[in-house]
């Protein structure tokens, strides 16, 4: 299975699988502006923090294109810093966004010549981004082979495959090459509301890479381990700060606690794009909040009184302390995480 969830078109444009349809349809859609760019972002069409830094940095070269190939030097930067900082502020839980957009400034500005030289190097840059993610994406895959064994069981929540990265994925990565390897891994897959990533996207890849699953739901994982039917718990990351606190999907949190009371491993899959050294602690990471109709009326089909207020954060920080180690392409860290 070599899924990737967006691509170029001949004439250079963005094209990205919108990832809101599946698993009942497989649609693609042309990204031509600065709009329809951060439009699939806010919709999710395009999500996974690895993947929304690929996407930002391609979809910047995208947008600017034309308009930046015929301009000067000057202009040419204008425009490449105007969509650049819009494009970083779309997601702002989401580390990568900024990290992908911060260095394709620095490729812009640090480029000699007029606006067509910059494009071309924008392009080669985020060409450079994608290749990277997917040589991390098989590093991780790597390294997280430790942590396997036959037939083990592993729970995850949200989706951290080849839909959110360039590569073949993060958490469900490992799971995938150990697939691959014949050690028949058998995954239980948190529906993860209110937008159910797990179910709908999670199990969509296991079953294309023919790997055993189980949806579940996200109210179910309690007894789930407190029967023991979970080896290991594997999840994501959109930001790591640096005393080792993960932000990641909402229900991250009550996993890692539940994991820990019932003494099953816990363990954060991200690139090291991810971790923020900058940030010293998850009290100062940014949570989104979403559109209260995500959870009054999922799909369309109202499930709330109209009227009822909503509490919909997209991500919760789970503390470093209930964190069993972090497998990144360089390796896996074990606490002290900032030792």
């Amino acid at each position: 299975m070599h899924l990737h969830p967006f691509a170029w078109t001949p004439a250079g444009t963005l094209l990205i699988l919108d990832q809101t349809l599946l698993p009942t349809q497989e649609r693609w859609r042309e990204i031509h502006s600065l709009e329809a760019l951060l439009e699939a972002f806010g919709s999710l069409r395009v999500r996974g923090a690895p993947a929304l830094g690929i996407t930002a940095a391609m979809g910047l070269v995208a947008v600017v294109r034309e308009r930046a190939a015929a301009a000067p030097r000057a202009g040419a930067l204008a425009l490449v810093e105007e969509a650049a900082e819009a494009i970083a502020l779309a997601r702002p839980t989401a580390v990568n966004l900024r990290w992908a957009v911060d260095r394709m400034r620095r490729r812009a500005a640090g480029t000699a010549g007029e606006g067509d030289a910059i494009v071309a190097a924008l392009r080669q840059e985020a060409d450079a981004i994608w290749a990277e993610d997917q040589a991390t994406c098989a590093a991780i895959a790597e390294h997280g082979q430790a942590l396997m064994r036959p037939g083990i069981r592993v729970l995850t929540h949200c989706n951290t495959g080849a839909l959110a990265t360039g590569g073949i994925g993060t958490a469900l990565g490992i799971v995938l090459r150990a697939g691959e390897r014949g050690l028949d891994p058998e995954v239980w897959v948190d529906e993860t509301r209110p937008l159910f990533q797990g179910s709908r996207l999670t199990a969509w890849e296991l079953l294309r890479a023919g790997v055993r699953h189980t949806v579940l739901p996200d109210a179910a994982a309690a007894a789930l381990l407190a029967d023991g039917k979970v080896d290991l718990v594997l999840v994501g990351a959109d930001r790591v700060a640096r005393n080792g606190d993960v932000a990641n999907k909402v229900g991250t949190l009550g996993v890692a606690a539940l994991a820990r009371h019932f003494g099953v491993p816990f363990y954060s899959v991200a690139p090291t794009s991810s971790f923020d050294p900058a940030c010293p602690d998850g009290s100062r990471i940014t949570i989104e909040h979403r559109d209260a109709a995500e959870v009054a009326a999922p799909s369309g089909v109202r499930v709330a009184p109209e009227g009822s207020p909503v509490y919909n954060p997209a991500f919760d920080v789970t503390p470093a302390a209930l964190v069993t180690g972090y497998v990144t392409e360089r390796g896996i860290l074990h606490p002290p995480f900032e030792d």
